[in-house]
């Protein structure tokens, strides 16, 4: 173990020492009622999945759910009934990262990038998404990304734009990263197996690659949680208390240096097993019936 590690596990020690669950719950409802920067939305309730249309009452329901919690919302899509997000969420105060959902379907893409656009014509969007993980999946190939980043950047006349992915997708794929006013960088520890006790610190290290890459542009987390529940990956285990900490971890470090982070995510969505495995259920800080977690 290095003595950074050394350092880092010991202050980690330190801080939840002697905290029972019943304690570190607690604590992770005083860190939420103390606001955060950004939350991923989640829409999708119980029985409902990418493909189904959105009605304005559940959109509604659950950003006022969230809105006491979180200065700025961000949605994935454009589409569906998701382009209802990014309006009521201004009408309740709230700033927007608006995305437009890219994959391997034109006329999909077609009526994201209309759809992206009309919002922001229409004062819904702060900073625009330009495609998600479409590199991590493969579907597109990046000059046709490039165009689709390039295009939407003379639409919408100053907005910020970006693209979300992988924090190491800006440092291997540099053409991309300069199309980008912003960079949205996802960072999860637990994705790649890393222990919860180093997982702030090897977030930081994620956060600081995507700085460099970006070579003076702002860097925003766009993703970035802990699940309660399901199977573990090499050294990284979901349980409450691992969710609890990371929770808690992240945002004390996102306010004390400025660190402008979306939660991922508001709610538990059970349609994610198909793409995540269990795990993929159980990264909101509410679950699937809307109560508070922990």
């Amino acid at each position: 173990m290095s003595l950074r590690k050394e350092k880092f596990f010991s202050l980690a020690a330190v801080e939840f020492e002697g905290y029972s669950l019943k304690d570190l719950k607690q604590l992770w409802r005083k860190t939420l009622k103390t606001g955060m920067h950004g939350m991923c939305f989640s829409p999708y309730a119980e029985g409902q999945e990418p493909g189904d249309t959105l009605s304005e009452v559940q959109v509604r329901r659950r950003l006022e759910i969230i809105k006491p919690y979180t200065n700025w919302v961000r949605s994935f899509s454009c589409t569906e009934g998701n382009e209802l997000i990014p309006k009521i969420a201004k009408e309740m105060g709230m700033k927007t990262l608006v995305g437009a959902w890219l994959g391997d379907n034109p006329e999909t893409n077609e009526a994201e990038i209309e759809g992206l656009v009309k919002l922001a014509e229409n004062d819904y969007v702060d900073i625009a998404a330009v495609g998600n993980e479409v590199m991590y999946r493969g579907d597109l190939e990046e000059d046709e990304l490039l165009k689709f980043i390039y295009d939407t950047k003379k639409e919408l006349n100053g907005i910020p734009v970006g693209y979300v992915d992988a924090y190491y997708e800006f440092v291997e794929r540099p053409e991309i990263t300069e199309a980008c006013d912003v960079i949205l960088a996802n960072c999860y520890p637990f994705w790649e197996g890393c222990d919860q006790d180093y997982s702030l610190l090897y977030m930081k290290d994620m956060y600081n690659r995507a700085l460099r890459a970006g070579d003076g542009k702002k860097v925003i987390i766009t993703e970035t949680g802990w699940p309660n529940n399901g199977t573990s990956l090499e050294g990284a285990y979901p349980s409450d208390m691992n969710a609890i900490k990371f929770f808690i971890n992240t945002q004390k470090w996102a306010q004390e240096e400025g660190i402008e982070i979306f939660y991922f995510s508001s709610f538990d969505e059970s349609w994610k097993i198909g793409d995540e495995g269990d795990v993929g259920a159980y990264w909101g800080l509410w679950d699937k019936h809307e109560q508070f977690k922990f």
